[in-house]
């Protein structure tokens, strides 16, 4: 008698000769000259083999593969009989298809390409291992693992990248402060200017029309006359405003008339 658990075959032979498989269940048989030699299992099974090789540029690199496989039951007969070591089988392999693909890319290729080296890896073994009775469900590659060394050169590479973007963009942004800085001075020194020109075309117009005024008002009054008046008025302005300062000025008669016919030398030149 012979109870075999779920997702199990027994192999079963008669004085070291193959008779018969047992499936899951109670099944008989003659003993002592029948017995149960071998279970297999029909669960899904993972290996994971981890491969060292070199890529296209010479650096040293760890791969790691997992591979999901299972028995067939129909070939359970080729897959007990026909491999000693079914693992060691699948992992040689394993390490002849990755040695063969790796070295054909350089070192960045190899972490774009797992796909492709792991869809290389699962039609190398299902092409073989199927003639074994195993049925290779899943490959996955997953690590890829360089010499620390590399890996500290390759994250000091991409540091020095990344520090090289920043000061670009640094140096966009200051620049771009500069110019408006620029700019808003322009602006500002424009707005000041525009503001002078006013105020001084102001101050022309109130004078033409104080001028204008008087000598409407008082006949026989010349222009001279009245821009002496203003003058005046101006000069004993300024003193009241300076009068709370300490301040030396001459403003006896002559200095008056200094400052009368230095302003009116410069109105002379402006008119021509």
């Amino acid at each position: 008698m012979n109870c075999v658990r779920t997702k199990e075959i027994a192999v079963v032979q008669r004085l070291g000769e193959f008779v018969t498989l047992h499936g899951q269940g109670l099944n008989f048989f003659i003993w002592p000259i029948d017995g149960t030699v071998g279970r297999l299992s029909l669960r899904i099974q993972q290996l994971d083999v981890t491969c060292e090789t070199k890529t296209r540029d010479n650096v040293f690199v760890q791969v790691g593969v997992s591979v999901q496989y299972q028995v067939l039951p129909e070939k359970a007969y080729d897959a007990f009989y026909s491999l000693t070591d079914p693992h060691e089988q699948i992992r040689s392999y394993i390490f002849d298809t990755v040695r063969s693909k790796i070295p054909k890319m350089e070192l960045d290729a190899t972490f774009t390409s797992k796909d492709d080296v792991a869809k290389e890896v699962q039609q190398s073994l299902t092409k073989t291992m199927s003639q074994y009775g195993y049925q290779i469900l899943e490959t996955l590659v997953t690590d890829l693992s360089p010499d620390q060394r590399v890996k500290a050169s390759m994250n000091e590479i991409n540091a020095s990248k990344r520090l090289k973007e920043a000061t670009l963009h640094k140096a966009e942004a200051d620049k771009i402060r500069q110019v408006k800085a620029a700019e808003a001075e322009a602006e500002s020194r424009y707005l000041s200017g525009v503001g002078v020109a006013r105020q001084r075309k102001a101050i022309v117009d109130g004078l033409q029309k104080s001028i204008t005024d008087f000598k409407g008002d008082v006949e026989g009054t010349t222009p001279k006359d009245v821009m002496d008046l203003l003058l005046l008025t101006q000069y004993f302005d300024l003193l009241k405003d300076v009068g709370a300062n300490t301040m030396f000025l001459s403003h006896e008669p002559g200095a008056v008339a200094d400052l009368q016919a230095q302003v009116a030398g410069g109105f002379m030149r402006v008119k021509k």
